[in-house]
């Protein structure tokens, strides 16, 4: 079955859920809500439950889909530089909706060739160290609860930490003061920084300081999130945690110059109130004291382009969200409650902002825009 027939049949199965969401309400307020009311709509409620999850079940595919291809994108990898490699995949039968991984294709692939360009050594310094000439990269699914775990890992002599270290102070990312004392797990994930190579040189494999922080945003965009792990003389782990299906997510719902929107609950780190002569300004920027550091605090409104949020007067409520590696608090005009949502795409007329990630209806019938965190300005 076509994707495109899946999301209008998801489309009207969202509607119908809203719709007994909005008849239960209206029927509670008015107070006539019967006994046999609320049975009936319980029992629509459990049959379209199960019509969207097999409406969900059908949008997916196996990762064979895009992991097919990665061994020879190794092995052209390594011939180019001279190397040897054997690739190993394991759980290629998990299945994600088709949507998610269509869009993983090119992070996997990027991943790929950098473990082979850049981790994995030639034939002739591999055995000097004790090693087999033939290098391993090896690939491996599995299912954590809502999500599909994809890691990335190479048996090669890691990222060189003390060269992040230098380049991180170098182009400014990192104080010297605090690159000694920096663990390694922090520094490893320096590499995900914008603009951040410890490359020689400019090849085709990678080293232009783009691409890492690429693929960061992409899974992110995704709901998903990556992570890194490297250990000197041993080789490097690219985890990508991604969800299952897209088409349903729980959100926190705000207000933002009088309009309701959705933050997705995933890349949300806390909820704040505080007086407003908390927040600080520098210059034509405003931050907050949080855990003792400085955190830069945005104005939702303005971000969305919607104008600035306005202040009533009490506490300011805060949304401490990660935004591109960088921890950042969002001031909003209100914070709602959290709901479990159905995404639909956003309509023509939308879909070049790159802000919004996609549309919802609630119980009351009101329209409302998914963000997208890592695009907001």
């Amino acid at each position: 079955m076509r994707t495109d027939t899946l999301d209008r049949f998801l489309s009207s199965v969202g509607e119908v859920i809203l719709s007994s969401s909005h008849l239960r309400s209206a029927s509670g307020a008015r107070g006539s809500a019967r006994p046999e009311v609320n049975s009936g709509l319980d029992r629509m409620d459990r049959v379209v439950g199960e019509l969207q999850r097999r409406a969900l079940n059908l949008r997916t595919t196996p990762l064979q889909r895009v992991l097919d291809g990665l061994p020879r994108v190794a092995r052209d990898v390594a011939l180019h530089g001279g190397k040897r490699v054997e690739v190993v995949i394991e759980g290629a039968e998990l299945e994600l909706d088709r949507s998610i991984l269509d869009r993983l294709a090119d992070p996997l692939a990027h991943l790929v060739r950098n473990a082979v360009g850049h981790g994995i050594e030639p034939p002739d310094v591999r055995v000097e160290a004790g090693k087999p000439e033939m290098g391993t990269l090896a690939i491996q699914a599995r299912r954590e609860r809502d999500s599909i775990r994809i890691a990335v890992s190479d048996d090669g002599g890691g990222i060189d930490l003390d060269a992040v270290r230098k380049r991180a102070v170098a182009s400014g990312l990192l104080h010297p003061d605090l690159a000694e004392d920096l663990p390694p797990q922090d520094l490893a994930a320096l590499v995900f920084k914008p603009g951040l190579s410890t490359a020689h040189e400019v090849s085709e494999v990678s080293g232009r300081g783009v691409g890492m922080d690429a693929v960061k945003a992409r899974i992110e965009s995704l709901g998903g999130q990556i992570e890194i792990a490297t250990a000197p003389g041993r080789g490097t782990t690219t985890a990508l945690v991604v969800p299952i299906t897209a088409a349903v997510q729980r959100v926190l719902l705000v207000d933002a110059c009088a309009q309701a929107v959705a933050l997705p609950i995933a890349k949300i780190e806390r909820l704040l109130e505080v007086e407003p002569e908390d927040i600080e300004q520098a210059g034509r920027e405003s931050f907050l004291l949080v855990d003792d550091e400085p955190m830069l605090v945005l104005d939702l409104g303005e971000c969305v382009g919607w104008g600035p949020t306005s202040c009533a007067r009490g506490m300011v409520p805060l949304v401490l969200v990660e935004m591109r590696g960088q921890r950042v608090a969002l001031r909003v005009e209100r914070l709602g409650g959290q709901q479990e949502i159905y995404v639909k795409p956003l309509p023509p007329l939308f879909a070049g902002l790159r802000t919004l990630a996609g549309l919802t209806v609630l119980g009351d019938g009101s329209p409302v825009f998914l963000l997208d965190v890592g695009q907001l300005a």
